[in-house]
């Protein structure tokens, strides 16, 4: 039996708790919250009756095997290592830090202290992603030589999800002051992992460009300057001697979140398209290269990143994706990062 606490209480915290308590073998013991309110409502909602104000009470107390990291990115680090040192396995959402340095750190002290470490990339739970790296790997498509990655949100120009322009979850992630790293930091681990994963290859390098739209009269709203990247592009490398394109983007008009990759090789080519409920994959090979034919190929039902968590607390052999793949796209991040600071920032 896995006993998992509970780190933080905001949204994924609710899907946490919700995937965990419906994988056979974990038990929910506590939670960690330093809003009384919100850490009561928390409890009462998901049946757990051991409710902490810290992390420190909850590790003094110890009785847990494992912890779903939930807490906002920049704490990700401190809570994560304090985690780490008490022995305790750890799930974190991702990103897993906010830089390389910290990430790459976590990664080492995971291993070090011979814990379980994974981090929470949701995509992985795309049935046609998995499928199509097990294409990829049995070489179905020959060798890949060109790769199409993209991101595509339409927040900033609908109301989907509820207008940016009044909410604060929204407005703090324009706003670095506020913590966010845009885009990029938002949603690029994703990508970024969607197309290396898919393409059973690591990125080597990349070059990029970032950009910040005007979006408001002198650039802020209330508190909140409005000053995080929207839009992001990558030609990146890999290490298997592909080229490709990485995007991501909030003002991709018609599309609410759609990640689509294309992967092309000298056998064939796959593409991949998911909203993170429904996936689809589809091939173009053999006779059917001369006709431009797709076909869609099935994909079975795959294990989800909580199950997989759970079984190697269990069996005490680590899972993927661990805290070390999540510092590798961390390092990609940087790099875009990096190159837009040396470049001068400006909004346009």
């Amino acid at each position: 039996m896995v006993k998992l606490l509970i780190l933080g209480t905001g949204n994924m915290a609710n899907s946490h708790a919700t995937a965990f308590k419906a994988v056979p073998g974990v038990t929910l013991v506590a939670a960690v919250e330093i809003d009384p309110a919100r850490r009561a409502a928390f409890g009462k909602e998901h049946g757990i009756a051991n409710l902490f104000g810290s992390l420190e009470e909850a590790i003094a107390w110890g009785q847990f095997d494992a912890a779903a990291n939930v807490t906002p990115d920049a704490v990700h680090y401190d809570t994560t290592m304090k985690l780490l040192a008490a022995g305790k396995h750890v799930f974190c959402e991702k990103p897993l830090a906010t830089d390389y340095a910290h990430a790459i750190e976590m990664a080492e002290a995971a291993e070090a202290k011979g814990v379980i470490n994974m981090v929470n990339l949701t995509y992985r739970n795309s049935p046609a992603l998995q499928k199509a790296r097990e294409l990829v790997a049995a070489g179905k498509i020959g060798k890949i030589r060109h790769v199409e990655a993209s991101y595509l949100q339409s927040w900033l120009v609908g109301k989907q999800w509820g207008d940016w322009r009044t909410e604060s979850r929204w407005l703090w992630r324009l706003s670095e002051e506020h913590g966010s790293k845009g885009v990029l930091g938002d949603v690029g681990v994703h990508i970024v992992d969607f197309a290396s994963f898919g393409a059973d290859s690591d990125i080597s390098t990349v070059e990029s460009r970032l950009k910040t739209f005007h979006k408001a009269e002198g650039d802020q709203i209330g508190e909140y300057k409005l000053d995080a990247n929207d839009s992001v592009i990558m030609m990146a490398e890999f290490a298997n001697g592909a080229l490709g394109t990485i995007t991501a983007t909030r003002f991709a008009t018609g599309h609410a979140n759609d990640l689509t990759l294309l992967l092309f090789g000298t056998e064939g080519a796959l593409e991949v398209k998911t909203d993170g409920k429904a996936s689809s994959l589809r091939i173009c090979t053999g006779a059917d290269i001369d006709t431009q034919t797709w076909k869609p190929v099935e994909c079975p039902p795959v294990v989800t990143t909580y199950e997989r968590f759970a079984k190697a607390v269990q069996t005490g052999v680590n899972g993927d994706p661990s805290f070390r793949r999540a510092a590798e796209i961390q390092r990609i991040l940087d790099l875009c990062f990096d190159q837009d600071v040396a470049r001068g920032k400006k909004i346009g």
